[in-house]
């Protein structure tokens, strides 16, 4: 068992400076700018090594890495902004997916027992206010997605800028750091690593439960004869939502199996047979692959993104990963667990 090493007066003052700033970003709405930050600057420092090595003068790496910079930002933009395009579009229109849930919910009351037909939704308006209740009720301060696309893209296009910058500074210059700086500078690059073994471990998870998603949409039912309406959508619903822990697959599984429910009983309980054995197998990916990269089992993941959803809502649902994990490193890094 490792002996907890000695805290220096700098040192934990750089521990409660990371605790405050990351309940700042928390609370005021700055967890998106946070990730994409870190994301550029994951993705830059895994690559821009290999570059600069291919460069003799200063000079000339701080190029080749301001250029990858410039390339990774604009290629996170369009990857954005063809996502947000989808999902406007006629294959990816989430109001007429609604709609269509709605409708396949309202056919299937006489296929289902009364005691379940119950507690369905009464229409779309009724299935828009159950999704969304649950949002308003922990995260009374959001507004419309429309009212906050400005503020969001900014956000977003400031963190990838400020996540470039800082990867740019650190591939290209070798700081001589004081005592507090360094302690600090140590904070943020163990919250960086965490963050890209989380993140990347999470859309490797994601990857693989949309493609047995689409296996099971594209190639199995069409072979039982039975074709879903929405396919793409709820593919694409799939992957975006599976980076989202245990939580992302539960709320994909839930779309799916309602869509089929316009197939029939039938079809909608074998769909929920296939999405409990994915949703099980996602239990054992994140142990075996975000579990071995942070030291962390999969109920300890469940209980941060239960309690990280009650103190900070969807917000905490989103950190809770990252957060504990990075927590959890710090503590055995200092050899206390």
């Amino acid at each position: 068992m490792n002996k907890p090493s000695q805290i220096t007066l700098p040192v934990a003052a750089s521990y409660v400076l990371m605790a405050v700033a990351l309940f700042v970003a928390l609370k005021s709405g700055l967890l998106l700018a946070l990730f994409s930050g870190l994301l550029v600057h994951s993705l830059v420092h895994l690559v821009a090594p290999t570059i600069a090595k291919k460069f003799s003068t200063h000079q000339a790496r701080w190029i080749a890495v301001a250029l990858l910079s410039g390339l990774i930002v604009a290629a996170l933009s369009t990857l954005i902004w063809a996502m947000f395009a989808f999902m406007r579009s006629d294959t990816g229109n989430l109001s007429s997916l609604l709609q269509k849930l709605a409708d396949i919910i309202e056919t299937s009351r006489n296929q289902t027992p009364p005691w379940i037909a119950e507690y369905l939704p009464d229409g779309v308006d009724a299935l828009r206010t159950l999704l969304t209740d649950w949002l308003r009720a922990h995260a009374g301060e959001a507004k419309l997605l429309g009212q906050e696309a400005g503020r969001i893209i900014v956000h977003l296009l400031l963190g990838m800028i400020i996540g470039s910058m800082v990867a740019l500074q650190d591939a290209t210059a070798h700081v001589s750091y004081l005592p507090f700086a360094a302690a600090l500078h140590q904070r943020i690059v163990n919250l960086r690593e965490i963050f890209q073994k989380v993140v990347f471990a999470q859309v490797r998870i994601s990857l693989i439960n949309t493609t047995f998603t689409t296996l099971y949409l594209v190639v199995v039912l069409p072979l039982a004869g039975v074709h879903l309406p929405f396919t793409k959508s709820m593919i694409a619903i799939t992957f975006i939502v599976g980076l989202i822990p245990v939580v992302g697959n539960i709320v994909s599984n839930s779309v799916i199996v309602i869509v089929a429910l316009s197939h029939g009983l039938n079809t909608a309980i074998a769909s929920l047979i296939f999405m409990i054995l994915i949703h099980k197998m996602e239990y054992f990916l994140n142990a075996r692959i975000i579990g071995a990269k942070v030291n962390a089992r999969s109920w300890e993941l469940l209980s941060a993104i239960l309690v990280m959803e009650t103190l900070f809502g969807l917000h905490g649902v989103v950190a809770a990963p990252v957060f504990y994990a990075y927590i959890k490193k710090e503590l055995r890094d200092s050899g206390w667990v």
